[in-house]
């Protein structure tokens, strides 16, 4: 049988490589879906986020059932409030069912606020009423806040902006790192120098208090999409660093290679010999180092917002959601309002395992 990896060309290896290493493959599937229903919140959210049900505070999760009669449905939750501590609980009233369906008819939205729809990916059935009454019936997959604002509608919408924030500042930690270092790197002597001693004054800058004088200096009249973009811009400015310093590593080595000064004896300009010659050299570590980026940008986002240093409402993300489990007794009683820490953690794990495979595929000729 030919052996056809010896005639296939080097993306042809490293779409082989990359097939091979399942944990990888499952991982940019995940992602995939994760960045997918960011896209698509409106429609994927089973109602809008910002609703609030006071009659369903601290609603816990409701399981999809099936059955022959009913098809896919819940039942409805019953509020109590114990008279002295005044902590609700419910209990399901499985007289009243809530027929689901998928790409139920629901109120108007507007996908992207642009496009009007009027179909949710999964919804009350409109084809067979609840038997309760139908302004009253409502479901929670996942479970409601403090507020009756339900949890999976809110992490769809909130994925929407912490999973856009590592994008953007992957790439402005691209343009600088790979920048910045490629040039130290390349020109070497007083300019490494000089390089250099920013990037240890940028790693020096102690990031809590750095963080909390950023929260006071924000304006409180500011929209929240203002301060999304200088939220996103800050973290961007204080990660480029590792990146550099890689790029700047590599480079020196790379550099006084033959085919390096056979370009530039050949007359190749300086910003070519970098950007064309040697970066492609090592193009796997700047693979993992960005993969390992975003995890890291979402968890700052998180860390800030959680802080109440970041994002603030009425703006949508995991770390405002986690905002309600400051108090451990409410985590204690009420564990679904730590949801987006499962979706963080498995973001985390899924940039790790995508960065592995990535790096493995890169290098085809490369033993394992």
């Amino acid at each position: 049988m030919p052996n056809t990896t010896a005639t296939s060309s080097q993306w042809q290896l490293i779409r082989i490589r990359f097939a091979r290493h399942r944990l990888a493959l499952g991982a940019f599937f995940l992602l995939q879906i994760l960045y997918g229903i960011a896209v698509f919140a409106e429609f994927f959210s089973t109602q809008n986020p910002q609703q609030r049900n006071f009659d369903q505070i601290y609603c816990p999760p409701q399981i999809p059932r099936f059955s022959i009669s009913e098809g896919w449905h819940v039942f409805a939750m019953v509020q109590h409030v114990d008279p002295v501590t005044l902590r609700k609980t419910y209990t399901e009233d499985r007289s009243t069912v809530i027929p689901l369906a998928f790409f139920a008819k629901s109120h108007p939205y507007k996908l992207w606020g642009i496009l009007p729809l009027s179909r949710r990916f999964i919804g009350i059935d409109a084809d067979k009423p609840p038997s309760a009454e139908k302004s009253s019936a409502s479901f929670h997959l996942l479970g409601a806040d403090r507020y009756g604002r339900d949890i999976l509608s809110r992490l769809i919408h909130g994925a929407r902006v912490s999973l856009s924030v590592g994008i953007i500042a992957i790439v402005i930690t691209f343009v600088l790192g790979v920048t910045v270092g490629g040039i130290s790197g390349y020109l070497g002597g007083a300019a490494d120098s000089f390089i250099q001693r920013v990037i240890e004054i940028v790693n020096s800058l102690p990031k809590l208090p750095l963080w909390l004088a950023l929260g006071a200096i924000l304006p409180d009249d500011w929209s929240s999409l203002r301060i999304y973009f200088v939220i996103t811009i800050v973290l961007s400015m204080l990660n480029w660093p590792p990146l550099a310093r890689i790029v700047r590593g590599k480079l020196l080595a790379l550099r006084e290679e033959e085919y390096a000064l056979a370009a530039y004896l050949l007359g190749a300009g300086h910003l070519r010999i970098i950007f064309r010659h040697l970066l492609p050299g090592f193009t796997s570590h700047i693979i993992v180092a960005l993969t390992m980026t975003v995890p890291a940008m979402v968890l700052g986002e998180t860390t800030l917002s959680f802080l109440g240093l970041g994002l603030r409402p009425p703006i949508i993300s995991w770390g405002v959601m986690l905002q309600d489990c400051m108090n451990m007794t409410t985590v204690a009683n009420y564990p679904w309002l730590m949801m987006p820490v499962v979706f963080i953690i498995l973001l985390v794990l899924s940039f790790n395992f995508l960065g592995d495979g990535l790096r493995d595929a890169v290098d085809p000729y490369g033993g394992r």
